[in-house]
């Protein structure tokens, strides 16, 4: 398996150009299945998610161009209604196909996403907005089997604003004729980047004044054309990892307006950053950082997917910082093999304590999860001496051209394969 060979204590210092969201790109692909007219989607990250959103697509009956970061879906035959397991369990996103087949079909059969390293993430958020819109579900020998003699049109409200529920049940909802209400809904940029492509496709997708989703239904939608929005998490990463490394760099192609809450806790932590209406500048900062406590929370709050790089940020503070992950359990994987950095890190629950060291010490350390790889690649950039990141596969999931950019950026960074 790929690893990556770091030799950290460079600052980084340059620009680089953040790729097209990846959390936008999957459900914005899954969205074509609503109609069998073609559908152009520009600024769409080469990622190894994208790459399997891709494969299920094609699976299900539609022919793929893929080209220079533009996807051009097309009809190719009869779709199908089902998956397999075999492509489910590379990625539990491919579970938001649910919403665009049931409405088509009337019928869809769905393995069941398995566990995840940050944590279990139940679909039955999902599922009881499918009851609500008519369907029936069943499990079967690990597949949910939605079934719907007619759908109908609903009021829902969430549980908790899921991002992947909102968007399968406003896919869904969008081929139900009829006002569909959906509260207590995601927020994320993401969620908006889908509305603005269906509402091109033809469906009829508002914001309430109250912040629901209100949406009246077709009878078919039409083929679109979109550019995906930037990607939130990875200028995220660049600012911290720009950071980390006391660096001086423009993170530009991105939209700040994104990463308010990430911005205002690095100007906390004593940095400078200019701001343009599509790029962020963090200069280069010598001083003491300072710690900062920081609680993720649904958007507009502190994003659960920056948890991690900014752990590693806070490693190097000057006393003692707080992260309370209020998402997802099991975030903190990537704690212990920081910790094998020299960090100094306890958690108890739902709770890191981070008293900031002098120094990280280059290690042997492996990615638990994507953003946790992300971290660790960070703190390699830090450290000196040679850090090794094994299960790369994860930090592949997410970031496009990872070792490109930062060595643009000036670091020392390499793609290593022991096995070839």
């Amino acid at each position: 398996m790929d690893r990556f060979i770091i030799r950290g204590g460079k600052k980084l210092n340059g620009s680089v150009h953040t790729s097209g969201s990846k959390n936008a790109a999957l459900p914005i692909l899954v969205a074509t299945l609503l109609t069998d007219e073609p559908c152009v989607l520009h600024r769409v990250p080469n990622l190894r998610d994208v790459r399997t959103t891709l494969k299920i697509l094609e699976y299900l009956g539609k022919k793929i161009e893929y080209r220079d970061n533009t996807v051009t879906v097309t009809a190719d035959g009869v779709l199908k209604n089902n998956l397999p397991y075999e492509l489910v369990k590379q990625m539990r996103a491919s579970f938001w196909v649910a919403g665009p087949l049931l409405a088509r079909f009337k019928v869809a059969e769905i393995p069941l996403p398995g566990g995840c390293a940050i944590g279990v993430r139940p679909v039955d958020i999902h599922l009881k907005g499918f009851e609500k819109l008519g369907a029936e579900c069943e499990m079967k020998a690990g597949n949910v089997i939605l079934r719907a003699k007619e759908l109908v049109p609903a009021k829902i409200v969430l549980r908790f604003p899921s991002v992947g529920a909102t968007q399968n049940l406003l896919m869904c909802a969008c081929l139900i004729p009829g006002e569909t209400v959906l509260e207590n809904v995601a927020k994320e940029p993401e969620v908006d980047d889908l509305i603005v492509f269906l509402n091109k496709m033809g469906a009829d997708i508002r914001v309430g004044d109250k912040g629901q989703l209100v949406v009246r239904g077709k009878t078919a939608l039409h083929g679109a054309e979109h550019a995906v929005v930037a990607d939130r998490i990875e200028s995220g990463s660049y600012m911290l990892a720009a950071a980390a490394t006391r660096g001086d760099v423009t993170v530009d192609g991105c939209v700040p307006e994104h990463n308010s809450i990430l911005i205002e806790a690095l100007q906390e932590a004593g940095f400078t950053l200019d701001v343009t209406p599509d790029s962020v500048h963090v200069h280069a900062y010598d001083g003491e950082i300072k710690p900062v406590r920081v609680r993720t929370a649904p958007y507009p709050g502190f994003a659960t997917d920056l948890q991690a790089p900014w752990m590693t940020l806070m490693t190097l503070c000057g006393g003692t910082a707080e992260v309370d992950e209020d998402i997802f359990e099991n975030r903190f994987m990537h704690a212990p093999e920081l910790v094998r950095m020299g960090a100094d890190i306890v958690t108890e629950k739902s709770v890191a304590r981070i008293t900031g060291v002098k120094t990280l010490c280059a290690a042997h350390v492996q990615a638990s999860d994507l953003r946790g790889g992300m971290a660790l690649v960070i703190a390699g950039l830090c450290a000196a001496g040679e850090t090794e990141v094994e299960r790369v596969y994860h930090i592949d999931r997410g970031y496009e051209d990872l070792e490109q950019k930062l060595t643009a950026l000036g670091a020392d960074i390499r793609r290593y394969n022991p096995d070839k």
